[in-house]
């Protein structure tokens, strides 16, 4: 195993290509997800940051896809022959905006290809880089991070919880239920059956409960920075540590610096544990 872990590096390197469309239809349902009241989205409306996860979905035929749910792994990731897959993190920066009714580009390369020990076993983190650009040029950076890793044992404990990083100044309380999952699974086009096969993800991955979804608990980080902050964030750091179920409160909250320049952002869940922690900077 150790030595096809570390053929997995050969794919560092790999890249790829394609475009997509910030279309209204896709904004407004997003926002709906959001349980926003905006007003219909038009052509030339600037783009929500942090709304470019509905861009770019992986798109493979129904028979390329794996027991998982998520496309077969070796088209573009690395096969890596670990069973849990799961969102890390990310580091997004945002250049410029896109648009409703933009055509954009996504150039992606395989950056990192990482093999860790950790307390259930081996892990894989694997780094992709990705540039988002329109007709006006670049508009977004960002690097995200996959883990991959082994099943726990049976009764094997979750891991030990983490506090709060910073002062809560800034709060939110969200409780997802198994339609805002499913809603925004159909709309990132993420066949992942953690977050809706509820048989699949309690008797086959080991899980409590259907599984939030790491993007969507980012994006909500996005959006209470969005309400209270005075100025649009231009780069963001985050850190996915704890997984997050349907049918339980998340406590969204952030503590800006005294000069309004950054903040700490984070999710814990119903018991206060650490699940996303996350560090901001303002235009």
């Amino acid at each position: 195993m150790t030595q096809e872990l570390e053929n997995l590096k050969d794919w560092i390197g790999r890249r790829e290509s394609d475009r997509d469309y910030v279309t209204v239809p896709a904004v407004h349902r997003l926002s709906a997800t959001l349980d926003r009241d905006d007003p219909a989205p038009r052509i030339g409306d600037p783009l929500p940051v942090g709304w470019h996860q509905i861009l770019f979905p992986r798109v493979v035929r129904h028979s390329q896809i794996g027991a998982d749910g998520h496309p077969r792994r070796g088209d573009f990731l690395p096969p890596v022959p670990l069973p849990r897959r799961m969102f890390a993190g990310k580091r997004i920066s945002f250049v410029a905006d896109l648009r409703v009714g933009d055509e954009v580009r996504r150039e992606s390369v395989i950056k990192e290809v990482n093999i860790k020990q950790g307390r259930t076993g081996q892990m894989v983190f694997v780094t992709v880089k990705t540039d988002i650009s329109s007709a006006r040029g670049l508009a977004i950076t960002e690097e995200q991070d996959i883990v991959y890793r082994e099943a726990p044992g049976s009764g094997a404990p979750p891991p030990p919880p983490q506090p709060a990083p910073g002062r809560a100044v800034w709060s939110r309380t969200v409780t997802p239920d198994p339609v805002m999952l499913f809603r925004y699974s159909a709309l990132t086009f993420n066949g992942h059956r953690i977050h809706y096969d509820h048989p699949y993800v309690t008797q086959v991955e080991g899980y409590p409960n259907l599984v939030m979804n790491g993007g969507l608990t980012t994006l909500l980080v996005f959006e209470l920075a969005r309400t209270h902050a005075s100025t649009p964030i231009h780069y963001l750091s985050s850190r996915n540590v704890r997984a997050l179920f349907v049918n339980q409160p998340i406590t969204l909250a952030g503590e800006p610096s005294p000069d309004n320049r950054t903040a700490k952002l984070w999710a814990a869940d119903q018991e206060g544990a650490l699940a996303l922690s996350a560090e901001a900077e303002f235009r």
